[in-house]
């Protein structure tokens, strides 16, 4: 298969640190970026793309094949997801040959990001805050260091609208509006920083309503799943418990998401009881004389931020943890039942101030 497809970018990119992606679809595919084809096919030889379509099916799903085992890490799955953009009957044969996240671990299209995690090992990503633009920026960690860049996964930013703050989650950092295609949620506080809900651009089960709200009407998000309906449908809430005698505790939290079971690739119907996650209680150290939770190496800053999620009645298990690593910079960790982007939004109600809950 040739190696000359390149990703086009709506803007100058490169793989290394670049916060544009390499998944921009186009607008009939939910995971199919952007690409500059083949010369022969850019300058119109479109009986050069029917002979790859032609291919012998057989010969076809063992090249994909061969191609989705040895491309295993980023930047190498540009290949795997090149294969899903020759041709209608390539992208069906690569979507039925690349398992889902929760059973490889691998976040290869956008639509992967809504897909939960792995249960046997955490995905090990990062977010990189810019405090000048109140953007936040999510990579999957590529390496051990903290200091390296890894694979862009999506971005929010923080914005004041009277007296709330929203968060708004889009797979490209340079398209932030919630009319856009890149559009995937959004994360609203109340006045105090204590509550937030999390919309989701697409129901998380079948039948779900949509948010009558304004906001819940002005976009048409059809980046991860264009086959369902697009808009603010309520996915879950997170909230911090008031201090109110102004202890040197840590923050307690509580979440309750709206989980869609997924079996295999497609998804159980109807609505499912929500997860209730909490915050991993901290043993306090006498000699430091501070709270302490073991994040394995993770995390190598003390910050108010730091916290661990388990469910209830798995105190053991630790489904997300979050961390500081450096000014800036911030670990994120997550599996089975969560998805990419419902840890992302959970994290983000870490930053900012929170009245009367520290």
């Amino acid at each position: 298969m040739s190696r000359r497809w390149a990703f086009l970018p709506r803007r100058t990119s490169s793989f290394s640190g670049e916060r544009r992606g390499f998944w921009l679809p186009d607008v009939d595919a939910d995971f199919a970026p952007r690409l500059i084809p083949p010369p022969m096919a850019a300058e119109g030889d479109e009986d050069d793309r029917d002979r790859w379509s032609r291919m012998l099916p057989e010969l076809l799903a063992e090249i994909i094949k061969r191609v989705e085992e040895s491309e295993d890490r980023w930047p190498l799955r540009k290949s795997v997801v090149a294969c899903a953009c020759v041709s209608r009957k390539w992208r069906e044969v690569t979507t039925g040959l690349v398992r889902s996240s929760q059973e490889s671990g691998r976040i290869t299209f956008p639509s992967s990001l809504k897909q939960p995690g792995p249960s046997d090992a955490p995905v090990q990503c990062f977010i990189r805050r810019n405090k000048k633009n109140s953007t936040f920026y999510l990579y999957l960690g590529l390496t051990d260091s903290f200091s390296e860049n890894g694979k862009f996964l999506m971005a929010a930013q923080r914005c004041r609208i009277g007296a709330h703050t929203e968060y708004i989650l889009s797979i490209d950092s340079l398209d932030m509006s919630q009319r856009s295609n890149a559009y995937v949620g959004k994360l609203r506080s109340n006045f105090l920083g204590s509550k937030f809900t999390f919309y989701d651009s697409h129901p998380p089960y079948e039948g779900a309503k949509a948010s009558n709200s304004r906001s819940g009407r002005r976009f048409a998000s059809k980046k991860i799943s264009p086959q369902v309906p697009a808009g603010n449908f309520k996915a879950g809430r997170i909230s911090y418990e008031f201090n109110l005698l102004k202890s040197k505790a840590p923050r307690r939290m509580r979440c309750a998401l709206q989980i869609s079971p997924v079996i295999g690739k497609s998804k159980v119907h109807g609505r499912e009881d929500p997860l209730i996650l909490k915050n991993k209680a901290p043993r306090w150290h006498e000699q430091l004389e501070c709270w302490c939770l073991n994040f394995h190496g993770r995390v190598t800053a003390a910050s108010v931020k730091n916290f661990q999620l388990v469910a209830l009645g798995d105190e053991e298990t630790v489904l997300l943890q979050f961390g500081k690593v450096a000014d800036e910079c911030f670990t994120m960790d997550y599996r089975y039942p969560l998805s990419a982007c419902q840890a992302f939004a959970i994290c983000l109600t870490s930053f900012g101030a929170k009245i009367a809950c520290e």
